[in-house]
């Protein structure tokens, strides 16, 4: 059986079981604020209003409303915003972490689809990162996330600013767990609190961040590898590695915590001591980087198959920008701590949904363009939005979910991109004129 006709059959299996999920009244149970909540027979039904937000549309909500009227077959003017308002205050984000962690990753992750999850010699990488969030300006949300100064050449000003951190599968394209905090929290505590995610065998990879001794004693307390990124001021032996200046070495050495660490790995049960391996690359601009890693045996984990695998960790950028360009993250639909919360983890489960509905098109459109000079992959401005259109049809409608996943691969295939590979973008320095033009005449978002 092919590959594409395997991706074929997990797409539908989940759009299956998500449907009967959502239409659970465990669901609405265990997610509503208070017992009566969703009682009353109404048009916005729990289900509609999951469905609602999941979609995450970026138009004016009355106008959005009007269109979900249509698909459902009703009158016009039987939904109002307020409404809306009213029906999100009874709701609990933690709906949309349901969804994601008992439905989607279990089904994709399970023993029967064990073949189609892509991993490296063996292990998933995952990426490990956090990113901060500029949220609508209120009161209450600033409270509950910490305010920050808009621009420091401006008269003082202040506005929330969340810290989102994200486990995120750079293969398979998955959000494991998603963590939105307040941005005064730290990255490294953020993700040790995120290790639960893990499975014995991964490869967990980070930048800069995240080079202390406790986070790589956390890694591996968890039962996984670790690929970190050293700064200059960082470990001895890194420092050693980059005042020599050489690329290709291989450097195996134990790392013993500081004082202060040692205290916090005795509390936590972390190991008092790591067996770690230092590895230097050369990158395309002549830059040296040091690399520490818990993958010791050079003849399973050649050196020089690191410079590759540390780039892997840009997929994890790519997302942020998805997330935060694409689909308008920073655009809030709600001006409570609640609506913020829902907008963050339903894209998250609408991501990694689109992740695993386009995988039956990724896989044709791989095949079909095999002999081509430059293959290409599929566009995922193309696919968000044909998702996006199509999702109440998808998962809330008496249309076989086979029928709308046929159209939708055909849809997601539509003005493939490119890979060009070996492509090197030079960085420039900010310019506030230049970010201005691109916000507004050049960025383009998935409505």
């Amino acid at each position: 059986m092919g590959k594409d006709i395997l991706l074929k059959e997990r797409a539908l299996r989940l759009v299956e079981q998500l449907r009967q999920r959502i239409v659970d009244p465990g669901l609405c149970t265990r997610h509503r604020r208070r017992s009566v909540d969703f009682s009353r027979e109404c048009r916005l039904t729990f289900p509609i209003l999951v469905l609602l937000l999941l979609q995450k549309s970026l138009k004016s909500l009355q106008i959005r409303l009007h269109e979900l009227v249509g698909q459902l077959g009703g009158s016009e003017k039987s939904l109002s915003a307020g409404a809306v308002t009213h029906a999100r205050a009874k709701l609990c984000a933690s709906v949309f972490e349901e969804l994601n962690q008992q439905v989607l990753l279990p089904l994709v992750y399970g023993p029967e689809h064990q073949p189609l999850v892509q991993r490296w010699r063996g292990h998933r990488l995952l990426g490990v990162d956090s990113s901060v969030l500029r949220l609508a300006r209120n009161a209450a949300i600033g409270e509950a996330f910490g305010w920050n100064p808009s621009d420091v050449h401006r008269p003082p000003e202040a506005f929330p600013m969340g810290r989102m951190s994200v486990v995120y599968d750079l293969l398979n394209e998955l959000a494991l767990s998603a963590q939105l905090r307040s941005s005064k929290t730290g990255e490294e505590q953020l993700a040790c609190e995120q290790l639960g995610s893990l499975e014995r065998g991964d490869v967990v990879i980070t930048d800069r961040g995240y080079c202390g001794y406790a986070w790589l004693a956390a890694v591996q307390a968890a039962g996984g590898h670790f690929v970190t990124r050293c700064s200059r001021n960082s470990f001895a032996v890194a420092q050693s590695l980059f005042a020599a200046d050489r690329a290709g070495v291989s450097v195996t050495a134990k790392l013993i915590p500081s004082k202060n660490a040692k205290a916090e790995c005795r509390q936590r049960g972390w190991p008092l001591a790591i067996m770690v391996r230092f590895i230097t690359v050369r990158l395309s601009s002549g830059q040296l980087e040091v690399l520490v890693t818990s993958l010791i045996d050079g003849a399973t984990y050649p050196t020089k198959e690191f410079e590759a695998l540390y780039w892997r960790r840009w997929g994890q950028e790519t997302y942020f920008g998805r997330l935060k360009a694409r689909l308008d993250l920073e655009h809030c639909s709600g001006l409570t701590v609640e609506a913020i919360r829902q907008d963050f983890a339903a894209t998250v489960l609408l991501s990694n949904l689109e992740s695993v509905v386009i995988g039956p098109a990724a896989e044709q459109l791989s095949t079909r363009t095999t002999e081509r000079k430059q293959p290409v992959k599929i566009n995922r401005a193309v696919s968000m939005h044909a998702l996006k259109s199509r999702l109440i049809e998808l998962l809330a409608s008496n249309v076989p979910a086979e029928e709308v996943l046929a159209e939708l691969t055909e849809w997601f295939q539509d003005n493939p991109v490119g890979i060009r590979h070996h492509r090197k973008v030079e960085r420039r320095e900010f310019s506030a004129a230049r970010s201005y033009h691109y916000q507004r005449y050049i960025r383009k978002i998935v409505f």
